[in-house]
């Protein structure tokens, strides 16, 4: 008899602003957070919503990206002992940069359905104002010399990989922005109470709501910032963009943030008298070239829905991580896919990227918005760091 990973709760923090305090200025809400501790009340909290024997537990996988300082080790593991619950269950930490804690579900469904474990927790964190996006590589090269001399002159930055998507998907300023202040609108028609999870900062202070959403954001507005990734030497490398058109309106905002699922066996859920909110229906793994990095998503969904049967016009909801604004666009070009599906509720660009939270969070509105729209299939994909992309497709029950 074949076995189902299922789905029996998804929750995650706000999303706060990823900025420390500076200058007398105040940080982000949970910018007074240890990671540690923000992941652990989203886990404490999973735990303690659902009629489950924590010590039942198998294993508890956490993605994070920037595995140093106070991210370092098995994050996962402090987070659960700083839930207060049991040491008998042990954690990994999973690094597949932007699509960690989406690998954490997907290595969690995939143990369960193999028969390696019956109840998984996979989560998420990064705290963004602690731990700074490339802390664990400073002063360092992490790609060495083989790499380096094969893509010599050398990788770039995301933000001009994500200006070589709009070039080749012939996405003009305009648009993006119209795109960016799409996810802006749609987050704040968005109601995510269900999802969330209230955090307690030190100071005992209590936050439940996400800060990082514009509901003003337009166009208009978008479209006086400036590039962040133009240089003199990388448009004398990349001649094909001719415009340069990325800007902190139009990137995911860095955040704070932390996620976990609760995943178990369908015998499990059936045994503790759980009802299952949806099904693990098929994975997919894909890379591109390393240069352009971004495209990632388009052949890990080609492949996820040739493994689950499928074509796009199965789909109800698309879930496609904002880390720019190209990249779910030309995603959506490429599939000619229905605008409405695509991020019905928003995404990076307004609710934030905590890089290692950001798979399990995907997850979790998903889920969500499915139950609120009836719709029966779901996908989620990321792009990710060395031109790497998850997609992941769930069934709702």
């Amino acid at each position: 008899m074949s076995r189902s990973a299922v789905i029996v709760d998804a929750v995650r923090s706000p999303m706060a602003k990823g900025k420390p305090p500076k200058d007398g200025r105040p940080g982000g809400a949970l910018s007074s957070v240890h990671p540690v501790n923000l992941l652990g009340q989203v886990i404490g909290q999973l735990m303690a919503r659902n009629d489950v024997d924590p010590a039942r537990v198998d294993d508890v996988i956490a993605g994070c990206v920037s595995q140093v300082g106070e991210q370092a080790g098995p994050v996962g593991r402090w987070a659960w002992l700083a839930a207060g619950l049991p040491e008998s269950v042990p954690s990994v930490a999973v690094n597949r940069a932007c699509g960690s804690s989406q690998q954490a579900a997907d290595f969690a469904a995939q143990a369960v359905i193999a028969g390696a474990c019956d109840i998984v927790v996979a989560a998420g964190v990064e705290s963004m104002s602690r731990i700074p996006m490339g802390t664990a590589r400073i002063g360092q090269d992490p790609f060495g010399p083989s790499v380096n001399d094969r893509y010599a002159p050398g990788l770039v930055p995301q933000g001009v990989s994500a200006e070589l998507v709009a070039a080749r998907w012939k996405l003009d300023r305009e648009s993006i922005d119209e795109f960016a202040a799409r996810s802006h609108t749609n987050a704040a028609r968005a109601d995510f109470a269900a999802e969330i999870v209230p955090i307690t900062t030190p100071d005992g202070g209590v936050v439940n709501t996400d800060e990082t959403v514009r509901p003003s954001t337009t166009a208009e507005g978008l479209a006086a910032l400036k590039s962040s990734f133009y240089s003199p030497e990388m448009a004398a490398r990349f001649s094909e963009i001719t415009d340069w058109h990325i800007t902190a309106g139009n990137s995911s905002q860095l955040a704070d943030g932390a996620s976990a699922v609760l995943i178990m066996g369908d015998d499990i859920a059936e045994e503790l008298g759980l009802t299952p909110r949806a099904r693990f229906h098929a994975f997919g793994l894909a890379a591109d070239d390393p240069i352009t990095m971004l495209t990632g998503p388009i052949p890990a969904t080609e492949r996820v829905l040739r493994r689950a049967r499928l074509s796009l016009t199965d789909i109800d909801h698309y879930e496609v991580n904002e880390a720019f604004a190209p990249v779910p666009m030309a995603w959506a070009q490429h599939f000619g896919a229905d605008p409405a599906r695509l991020n019905p509720r928003g995404g990076a660009i307004a609710l934030g990227h905590p890089l290692g939270a950001s798979g399990a969070r995907l997850l979790t509105t998903m889920l969500y918005a499915l139950e609120a729209s009836g719709g029966r299939f779901g996908l989620q994909t990321m792009c990710e760091a060395g031109g790497m992309a998850n997609a992941t497709i769930i069934e709702r029950l």
